[in-house]
């Protein structure tokens, strides 16, 4: 795997590129961050939520990238609105992330307008509740009728992942992230960063080793 700056180098070529590809921004702004740079970070995440305003994660990492650079009013604002959004769309872990920030800020945390569901059972006219942060469907959504993989990763996906979601990875940003990055999936390493970018992509987590 290449190292800090030439995963950056890497990332700003994607965006420039593609400069509606919001998860090339949100990975970059990560990226950035890594190599502490927040104020070049905040402009990725910015970038990131006005391509895909539903993107509920990448609100908390704009508070965080603001907090970091010393601008708490402009982080209280990202983060009092990426609660909004992430509550509309029941994302309960960022919700939950930028109110103990707000709260740590001393800033008034905006009242939980969605109630928790206990059942998985879906309520939208698409029968399915996608659980990727940048889904714009929502619980509107269709579900995957077969696992995409014969694992305990392709389960995950079905339970959680619409299927315009994984057709949107399937079809579209993994022949980019392969293009842009030179990805060889033959080599290890590289699929490696396959997998990891997919599940950044999937809104799934990221500290599982892929089957090879």
């Amino acid at each position: 795997m290449s190292n800090l700056s030439d995963q950056i180098t890497q990332f700003r070529n994607m965006v420039q590129n593609d400069p509606e590809n919001e998860l090339g921004h949100y990975r970059l702004g990560q990226l950035l961050m890594q190599d502490n740079q927040p104020l070049e970070a905040v402009e990725s995440f910015r970038q990131t939520v006005t391509i895909s305003p539903q993107f509920s994660k990448a609100y908390q990492l704009l508070g965080e990238a603001l907090l970091k650079a010393g601008k708490n009013a402009e982080a209280i604002l990202a983060l009092t609105n990426g609660f909004k959004k992430a509550d509309e769309r029941g994302d309960l872990m960022p919700r939950d992330a930028m109110g103990k920030l707000l709260r740590e800020l001393g800033a008034e945390v905006p009242l939980v307008a969605k109630e928790e569901k206990s059942s998985s059972v879906p309520d939208g006219p698409g029968g399915f509740s996608c659980k990727r942060p940048g889904c714009l469907l929502g619980n509107r959504a269709s579900p995957i009728v077969i696992p995409p993989m014969n694992d305990d990763l392709g389960t995950q996906i079905m339970a959680n992942i619409c299927a315009g979601c994984w057709s949107g990875w399937l079809k579209d940003y993994s022949v980019k992230v392969i293009n842009e990055l030179r990805l060889n999936l033959s080599d290890e390493k590289r699929y490696l960063e396959y997998d990891r970018h997919m599940r950044e992509y999937l809104g799934l987590e990221t500290d599982k080793t892929p089957k090879i």
